[in-house]
């Protein structure tokens, strides 16, 4: 095929344990080739790297050093299998894990690489979830005062953004906290080490830092959470840039590592689930993509303003410029199926899956596909990772009812695939009896490769699934971003009917299935009442934390 003529992008998707890069036409969004870079340190959560300084529970970190190498290495490989010139790329965009937030200098420098022996100092994963007391002490002071933005978060902040994950610092380790000049998600960081402009999104601000109608909570809320708080939010920055937008162009430095061309526009830093909508024309009102993966993540743009209890956030231009996007999640999928089966699988499961030619995942998957609906006698509460929405206790834990001793694994794999279908179907239902209506489910992520938990989500949720054309939706959604910020399309919308990929009603539901599925839900959700105060999660969570310490 002749490139001459041809224009290109490409998208950089930063995920938790890897990097990716896709090298996209902007024509008609053709994935023309891609690269995969593994961060050497992953999720960081036992000890810091290179010593023995220990991590206290519940904590999750990360390295920029891993970040900056998929810039070296994703990058120029994704050009090489594409064989794209540099020339003929106009345009470069990324997006990120959120929340993912570091403490870093006025230049941009994280303070991790000043300290490398202060916990504090390094960057906090999504999925860091010590900052739990943090968040409930400012959900509670929030609700006591009435602040108004409290409703936009469905009534409570999560443990895993920036004011939770900030006052933990401050609490914990004050010197970090007053070091830090700039408290930035590394959306935001990463496109400064590409423009060297530091710039900041509506979308994370938005979501993750509490930024609503113009403004972040007030300097007197935060003094009352502490007096040391009262400044955080000169570390934040205040100009917010919109989504497609032009955060800069490429400076020399990141030219040398890309390979690409000094100088090309560089797109606005962006939320991997909130960029992936437009890699599945996915980007009217109504249209819910559910990005599942190691967890999922729930957007949807609409045009209409309503409080949903237990969202993550709602946000004007969040998604698309004008329309509120809304985000709700589950803190765990992916992780609680990687759980199990690397924890609670016999060798014999392990010696046979290796006899057919099947990971263990797979060889579960085709025995759980077997059984009817209900014949495994269990219900489970997909809590394992704490609960994002709708209860937003990152303290929560795992519940599996019903075992017995003839109960088999693949009988509680099958009941953990169930229970994260239950989990969405609460947010569906949620969303709706709030005056937001789902109208299309449109799944995106690792997760849609696994053709009986798609075909099983539908039964569940009894509706029709659309399926995203892409399995770098992220990177390609970044791409199509870049293709904005560009010039080549006027705004997100346009691009992505041109770029985005989308297959409606992939798969649909079985009535009968359906109706079956109907009574195991109405036992999850009196099983979710039950334990949705968490009283006992959180006593055994200390008891657990005091034998460690």
């Amino acid at each position: 095929m002749s490139l001459n003529g041809n224009r290109y992008v490409v998208g950089v998707d930063f995920g938790t344990l890897s990097g990716r890069a896709v090298v996209v036409r902007v024509e008609d969004g053709a994935e023309l080739g891609g690269a995969v870079h593994e961060y050497a340190d992953r999720v960081i959560e036992d000890v810091l790297p290179g010593s023995d300084v220990p991590l206290g529970p519940d904590w999750a970190l990360q390295s920029p050093m891993d970040w900056r190498d998929v810039l070296r290495n994703a990058v120029p490989q994704a050009l090489a299998v594409a064989g794209v010139p540099a020339s003929q790329v106009i345009g470069i965009g990324t997006d990120f894990t959120s929340c993912t937030v570091l403490p870093a200098t006025a230049d941009g420098t994280p303070l991790c690489e000043l300290l490398p022996d202060r916990p504090h100092a390094w960057p906090k994963l999504w999925k860091h979830h010590a900052a739990q007391p943090h968040a409930d002490r400012i959900n509670a002071l929030a609700a006591e005062r009435g602040e108004p933005w409290l409703p936009r978060y469905g009534g409570k902040i999560s443990a895993e953004w920036q004011f939770a994950k900030g006052l933990q610092v401050l609490q914990e380790d004050p010197e970090v906290y007053d070091l830090t000049e700039r408290w930035i998600e590394a959306a935001d960081w990463i496109v400064w080490q590409l423009t060297g402009v530091e710039t900041r999104n509506v979308c994370t601000a938005g979501y993750k830092g509490i930024h609503q109608d113009g403004g972040y909570p007030s300097a007197e809320f935060l003094a009352a959470l502490d007096p040391g708080f009262a400044g955080f939010t000169a570390k934040l920055g205040h100009d917010l840039a919109p989504l497609g937008g032009l955060a800069g162009r490429l400076t020399a430095m990141a030219a040398q590592w890309t390979t690409l061309s000094e100088g090309i526009p560089v797109a606005v830093g962006n939320v991997d689930a909130h960029v992936t909508a437009a890699a599945a024309d996915a980007v009217r009102p109504g249209q819910m993509v559910a990005i599942m993966g190691t967890s999922t993540c729930h957007v949807m743009p609409s045009d209409r303003l309503a409080e949903v209890p237990g969202m993550c956030g709602v946000v004007r231009d969040g998604i698309v410029q004008g329309l509120w996007g809304y985000e709700a999640g589950q803190s765990g999928v992916g992780d609680i199926f990687a759980w199990f089966a690397e924890t609670s699988v016999p060798s014999s499961y392990t010696e046979r899956a290796a006899e057919l030619g099947l990971t263990v995942h797979d060889h579960l998957t085709s025995l759980a596909a077997g059984q009817k609906v209900g014949a495994h006698g269990l219900v489970a509460l997909d809590w394992h990772n704490g609960n994002r929405s709708v209860l937003v206790d990152h303290n929560l834990s795992g519940v599996i009812v019903g075992q017995t001793l003839a109960t088999k694994p693949e009988d509680v794999y099958r009941a953990l695939i169930e229970a994260t279908a239950f989990g969405a179907r609460v947010i569906v239902e949620t969303f709706e009896s709030s005056g937001v209506p789902v109208e299309e489910f449109v799944v995106a992520g690792g997760l849609l490769k696994n053709g009986f938990l798609m075909q099983l989500y539908a039964d569940v949720l009894r509706r029709p699934l659309s399926a995203i054309g892409s399995e770098q939706g992220p990177a390609l959604g970044s791409a199509i971003h870049a293709a904005v910020a560009a010039g080549a399309y006027d705004d997100i919308t346009r691009a992505a009917a041109a770029m985005g990929k989308r297959s409606t009603a992939a798969y649909v539901p079985d009535t009968a299935r359906a109706d079956a599925y109907d009574r195991l839900y109405a036992e999850y959700r009196r099983l979710q009442d039950h334990f949705a105060d968490g009283e006992l999660m959180h006593r055994l969570r200390a008891i657990r934390d005091e034998a460690r310490a």
